[in-house]
């Protein structure tokens, strides 16, 4: 899973990464940009796999395949 926190004082947002990672950008943005404020805000999650190959790359490993196969068949 991955892990995005949001600013709730601006419109700043994480990178998707680890929640430990993510915790700690949105704790040094908090003590960059709102020093007085103890920091909050929302934590998105995202359930999917982002260390998975997405279906496009899938499908363009398939067609290089699919035309070494016909390259050595000639």
């Amino acid at each position: 899973m991955a892990y995005r926190y949001r600013c709730g004082e601006c419109g700043f947002s994480t990178r998707w990464t680890t929640e430990s990672e993510a915790e700690d950008l949105s704790i040094a943005h908090y003590a960059d940009r709102h020093p007085r404020l103890v920091p909050g805000g929302s934590v998105e999650i995202n359930r999917k796999n982002p260390e998975s190959v997405g279906c496009l790359t899938l499908l363009g490993i398939a067609l290089l395949l699919l035309l070494i196969i016909a390259s050595c068949g000639r």
